[in-house]
């Protein structure tokens, strides 16, 4: 019975990601849209991976589930890569919350629950979920820990007080990471790990497309205040997920990697500090 891993999202992160941990194993490449599986398993088939395609919503439990019994009639899941979201500019603040916080959370809970011993997972969160001034103590553990349906009647989390797209892809990041944390116990129980990478500005198409639309000069701004002064590469993202999904990161899990060039750290203590 081959090893699965599961891709969802196999845009140029998820693809990088699973080049460095999908080795002669079993690739499950699973998106919204079939043609961008299909194009993903293109790519990788012709470099010599073994792999399949599927759809999915990640904010249907349904669509989920479904995913999951088509990777467990292929084999052993022992590795989850969840790198599918929306952006800030790509869809209205309760779309954003229910596919990249709930559709998260959903992920991780469905995932969790038989992924095998030995095996691992990465989310990928955000930067913006580190410019997210302090929650409450009671907030954080609410994104953590509320059972997965109820996640979206919580009550800082409706239409009233989160009305900005941007707000609302902060707080589904900093939850991705917070949920990560709570379900790094129930994984470890399993005898797996899970953990999340908060990348920054890392060129791909959906990149490109930012810095050529209204954010753009935002963007620029950010890479030009940062400590590397450049953006990054979906392949720096893969040799971390590399390294927190392999052998050398067994004693790393329910954490969340920082890599977005300082940005983050220019934000707080630097020249893109809020004036």
């Amino acid at each position: 019975m081959p090893e699965v891993v599961v891709v969802i999202g196999p845009g140029q992160i998820g693809q990088a990601i699973a080049r460095r941990v999908g080795v002669a194993k079993h690739i499950l490449l699973a998106d919204m849209r079939m043609e961008n599986a299909n194009a993903a398993a293109t790519v990788m088939a012709n470099a010599g991976y073994d792999v399949s395609v599927a759809t999915v919503d990640v904010s249907s439990r349904e669509a989920v589930q479904a995913l999951v019994k088509q990777a467990t009639e292929i084999g052993e899941i022992k590795g989850l890569v969840h790198a599918a979201g929306v952006s800030p500019s790509q869809a209205l603040p309760t779309t954003i919350l229910k596919v990249d916080l709930y559709g998260t959370a959903l992920v991780l809970q469905q995932f969790g629950n038989l992924i095998a011993r030995g095996g691992a997972g990465v989310v990928i969160a955000s930067q913006s979920g580190h410019r997210l001034p302090a929650l409450s103590v009671e907030q954080n553990k609410a994104l953590a820990t509320t059972p997965v349906d109820e996640l979206l009647t919580l009550d800082f989390l409706q239409p009233d007080k989160v009305t900005d797209s941007l707000n609302a892809y902060q707080l589904s990041k900093r939850g991705n990471t917070l949920r990560v944390m709570a379900e790094a116990v129930r994984w470890g129980k399993r005898g797996a790990r899970i953990n999340a990478i908060s990348p920054g500005i890392i060129i791909t198409p959906l990149a490109k497309d930012e810095l050529a639309g209204p954010r753009g000069d935002g963007y620029r701004r950010m890479i030009e205040g940062c400590a590397v002064q450049r953006a990054g590469t979906p392949d720096e993202v893969g040799i971390v997920a590399g390294l927190l999904m392999g052998a050398d990161g067994g004693f790393i899990t329910g954490s969340d990697f920082l890599m977005d060039g300082g940005v983050t750290a220019a934000y707080w203590y630097g020249e893109l500090a809020p004036r």
